[in-house]
């Protein structure tokens, strides 16, 4: 029986497995970049990893919890004037100058409050937070350590997998671990140092999202990237006079 005898079924069959034969090979070849992909986002997460693990950092959350509880309990704006002029003592050439400090606000897990950026790295940053108004939402999970040491009014925290809270007061350090998720609320004149180490670029979704999709405040965006690019060049300025470029 001849190969003709059908043209019609070899019309049909033949261009279809041609097709098939190309969209199996689209898939492999699909398959094999997201190998790729997968391949090389691990291996620059694990140098990421070793990088943050093994680099020298200008501050520790010891010392800035230390500087902090000397002025908890005082008037915040008073607290926070002294805990700048000892940053700068203890760290030149690492904390804004003053025509720099701006207060920014920050909606981020359905909570608003307000900071003030002293400095900012890749890895480190130290700022001034709080919040004149109730306000109240999730934490955010980070690829950073954050703590906090209370100055004025009271923190509270709920912590994944628990079924109490607990409530810090002035003097009180609270810590943040990386990856970790709480349920967080502040009163109304609650005042803190913050300091956070790992890698901050990972922060910034979680803390402009409201901003950019509920708020819709870029003018705060904007005002949030400048001073962030403020303390990047003062770091960038510091370690090349170090060096001895400048």
């Amino acid at each position: 029986m001849g190969r003709d005898q059908y043209p019609g079924i070899t019309q049909w069959v033949v261009p279809h497995m041609l097709v098939i034969g190309f969209d199996i090979m689209f898939i492999i070849r699909g398959l094999l970049k997201l190998v790729v992909f997968v391949g090389v986002l691990v291996l620059v997460i694990q140098y990421l990893h070793y990088w943050l693990a093994h680099k020298q950092y200008v501050f520790t959350k010891e010392d800035v919890a230390i500087l902090a509880k000397q002025y908890a309990g005082r008037d915040h704006e008073q607290a926070f004037s002294k805990v700048v002029v000892e940053l700068r003592k203890h760290y030149p050439g690492h904390i804004l100058p003053d025509e720099d400090l701006q207060w920014v606000f920050v909606n981020a897990g359905g909570w608003m409050g307000s900071m003030c950026l002293l400095h900012a790295s890749l890895t480190e940053y130290v700022l001034l937070f709080g919040t004149a108004v109730d306000t109240s939402g999730h934490s955010g999970r980070y690829w950073a350590e954050i703590s906090d040491t209370v100055i004025s009014g009271t923190f509270t925290q709920w912590k994944e997998g628990t079924t109490k809270s607990e409530t810090y007061y002035p003097g009180d350090t609270i810590v943040h671990s990386v990856g970790e998720a709480t349920s967080v609320q502040w009163t109304a004149g609650t005042w803190m140092v913050e300091y956070g180490r790992g890698f901050i670029p990972s922060t910034l979704p979680f803390a402009l999202a409201d901003t950019v999709f509920s708020t819709h405040d870029f003018v705060t965006l904007f005002y949030t990237f400048r001073v962030y690019m403020k303390c990047l060049l003062l770091e960038a300025n510091t370690f090349l006079t170090e060096a001895g470029v400048f």
